[in-house]
């Protein structure tokens, strides 16, 4: 059992966390601090690692990106950086960083480079081009695409995820990983693995093959975008005939990798917000923590916190708050949330073999499904119950109990 089957992630964006300016700046403005305060919370909620949106250089966002070898001034420099990374493991803390290496900052000095030299020069083939104008990421043309099939920008990228590992993080998170398409990663992720083979490395990968894209690619884990859409529809639509369907492609994929659970990040709006009956929220938090594959908890979502993504400048905002300087900010309202929290992650350590479990469903109906769960050795049934009387489900170790809009596992 490596350290990944025990992990439980709590995902934050950290520009917006530390209320850092929406737009680059020169001077360093020492911010990480806030984000270090944090730590010892997170090993209360019961996590034990910290997946972090973009932290390097950027123009705006942090998906923009400027120079993958420098922090963002916005956040703090290396040092800065330096003392979050020993403070972690300090903690038992694990950390994964955002690699934005599908497409950079039309600033970039690769992009001025390409530009000077035009499609065919050799500074011209790091990026990809339209013609006689560069590629635009998804049609947004201050995002410029890399061109990962060229050895240049392998070698590029290898040196980026090497330089960070080196340093003590434990992994990355590939930020849109589809676009490129798996067998543009895997030379990377091979050399990467001869110096890190420890090294986890999540794909971005909203719809498609999922396990066609672990197996070429070499990656450890994929975004479970399926279960998340499924996990708040089904909910929403009183409709555990999709989410039964769901889990039959999850049962897939926790066989051949570990898939990344979540019911929430930086793109999604706010599983609190999404749901349309609150009293459903516990259902969905008790999904993501007890199927097989590793959960990510998206920073906020433990405190119940609400937020709709839109679209149009300024969408993301209100998904990406800034916290808090430290936890003793926090309202006295999402105590519960948190203690839901901290009663599920108890669950699954009690039950490690549950990241690996074999899913089925016993029995499904519109409201209510039992989800059998199969470590060989030891079984159990989660079920889940959106309906407004209790009910009784059949269970592996026998019938469950299951109050209404709650959950169960035994």
């Amino acid at each position: 059992m490596g350290w990944v089957d025990t992990v439980i992630w709590w995902h934050c964006y950290p520009l917006r966390f530390v209320d850092a300016e929406p737009e680059a700046v020169e001077v360093v403005e020492h911010r990480l601090w806030r984000l270090t305060n944090w730590l010892d919370y997170v090993v209360g909620l019961g996590a034990n690692g910290m997946l972090l949106a973009p932290v390097f250089a950027s123009r705006s966002h942090g998906y923009d990106t400027l120079d993958h070898y420098r922090i963002d001034p916005r956040l703090g420099d290396e040092a800065d950086f330096g003392e979050l990374v020993w403070k972690a493991k300090e903690r038992g803390v694990r950390l994964l960083l955002d690699g934005v290496f599908n497409h950079v900052s039309a600033e970039h000095e690769i992009v001025a480079r390409a530009l000077a030299g035009g499609p065919a020069s050799e500074a011209g083939g790091w990026i990809r081009w339209v013609g006689e104008y560069p590629r635009g990421f998804e049609g947004n043309l201050d995002l410029v695409e890399l061109n990962l099939a060229n050895p240049a920008v392998q070698d590029y990228v290898v040196g980026v995820m090497n330089h960070w590992l080196d340093r003590g993080v434990d992994g990355w998170r590939l930020d849109a990983a589809y676009a490129a398409g798996p067998d543009a990663w895997r030379p990377i992720l091979e050399r990467v693995r001869q110096a890190h083979p420890d090294a986890w490395i999540l794909a971005e990968v909203i719809h498609g093959d999922y396990v066609d894209f672990a197996a070429r690619s070499g990656v450890d884990s994929v975004t479970e975008y399926e279960l998340w859409k499924s996990t708040w529809s089904s909910l929403n639509d009183h409709n555990f005939h999709e989410l039964a369907w769901t889990l039959t492609r999850h049962a897939q994929f926790a066989s051949r990798f570990r898939p990344l659970n979540f019911v929430g990040n930086h793109d999604t709006t706010r599983i609190a917000t999404k749901l349309t009956d609150p009293r459903n929220l516990p259902l969905a938090h008790a999904l993501l923590m007890l199927l097989p594959g590793v959960p990510a908890i998206y920073a906020g979502d433990e405190q119940g916190f609400t937020g709709e993504k839109t679209d149009g400048p300024g969408g993301d905002d209100a998904v990406r708050p800034p916290f808090p300087i430290d936890p003793d900010g926090l309202s006295d309202f999402g105590r519960p949330t948190f203690e839901l929290h901290q009663r599920l992650i108890h669950l699954r350590r009690t039950h490690p073999w549950l990241t690996w479990a074999g899913v089925s469903v016993g029995k499904v109906a519109d409201e209510t499904i039992a989800i059998n769960l199969d470590g060989g050795a030891q079984r159990l049934t989660l079920g889940l119950n959106a309906g407004d009387s209790p009910v009784e489900l059949p269970g592996l170790n026998g019938p469950l109990r299951v109050g209404a809009h709650d959950w169960a596992l035994g």
